[in-house]
């Protein structure tokens, strides 16, 4: 018996979704305002992508994450506006509920991680030239996706292309 069947026989291991459940009821708990206030925008999300899909009871870790992804992306933009139209207040609270989401999302690559997994994928789909760019930021896009920002992502996937 290896450890991963002594873990799923003796712990329940839950899904992003419902940890983002749980997380809503003990921010609700402690009154804590702002993250409840992000935890039930990613939440509306989610419930909103299922939706869209019907027969899904239960969205993947992988979609779940590219929502809170995105989210947050939005969140920082939305800061970055208000603080250039001199409204801190405003910003300080976008930031911290960028702060709530990114304590879902996977740990952002290195510069040197991400110039390797770019290269791997380089290797595996056997892209040459910029032709195979298309290719290439297609399976990048899925292998990456919440680790690096597309932008990122773009621009060392034209780097080792050219």
């Amino acid at each position: 018996m290896n450890i991963e069947s002594i873990n799923n026989k003796y712990f329940t291991i839950m899904s992003l979704e419902q940890t983002i459940s749980k997380e809503i009821m003990a921010a609700m708990k402690a009154k804590d305002a702002v993250r409840l206030a992000a935890l039930r925008n990613i939440k509306k999300y989610v419930i909103e992508a299922k939706t869209a899909s019907a027969g899904i009871d239960e969205l993947a870790d992988a979609d779940v994450v590219k929502i809170i992804s995105k989210l947050a992306k939005q969140g920082a933009d939305s800061a970055a506006i208000y603080t250039q139209q001199n409204r801190a207040d405003l910003a300080e609270e976008e930031m911290a509920q960028v702060r709530v989401m990114q304590e879902f999302l996977p740990r952002p690559l290195t510069a040197e991680e991400l110039a390797e997994a770019v290269k791997t994928i380089i290797a595996d789909l056997g892209a040459t030239s910029m032709k195979d760019m298309g290719r290439v930021m297609g399976e990048a896009s899925k292998r990456l996706a919440g680790k690096a920002d597309g932008k990122d992502i773009s621009a060392k996937v034209r780097e080792l292309l050219a």
